[in-house]
């Protein structure tokens, strides 16, 4: 590991700044929701039984709140910060759910960057395709400096 003053030494896209901003878009799909399931066990009705999902006030099948937040996984990690970065900590609200086939804009923005250490506090957002918020929230990331393994 880098013994320089600079927590960032050694991290791959570098220092960010306060500000910098990445998005990223896709579209849910019904694989989604049956890899979600494959990986948790999650087999809630509401992303499965399409007759009951539609009685109930979401109006239709949806996605699990982990599909809907993963795409902030491929941001932090591939993008901003960028590779080697892992969550230390979330608060987020999943204030709409969404459906099955909906776009989805995931956002994250640098809020504060520490010095010592290569951990950034960052704003979070998943909105759909009519700009809805979806998910809002912070979290703390921290960015391994892969260049010094």
């Amino acid at each position: 590991m880098s013994t320089t003053k600079d927590g960032w030494a050694g991290v791959i896209k570098g220092k960010p700044q306060v500000g910098q901003a990445a998005e990223r878009t896709r579209t849910t799909r019904t694989g989604d929701i049956e890899a979600f399931t494959a990986m948790t066990g999650d087999r809630n009705p509401l992303h499965y039984d399409r007759d009951l999902a539609e009685k109930s006030p979401f109006g239709r099948l949806i996605v699990q709140g982990g599909v809907t937040s993963g795409i902030l996984n491929a941001l932090v990690a591939e993008d901003l910060p960028g590779p080697g970065t892992v969550f230390l900590g979330v608060e987020w609200k999943f204030v709409k759910a969404v459906g099955v086939d909906e776009a989805i804009t995931g956002r994250v923005e640098i809020l504060e960057v520490r010095d010592d250490k290569p951990i950034c506090k960052i704003m979070t957002s998943v909105r759909n395709a009519a700009g809805e918020d979806c998910l809002t929230g912070t979290a703390t990331v921290y960015t391994m400096p892969l260049k010094d393994l």
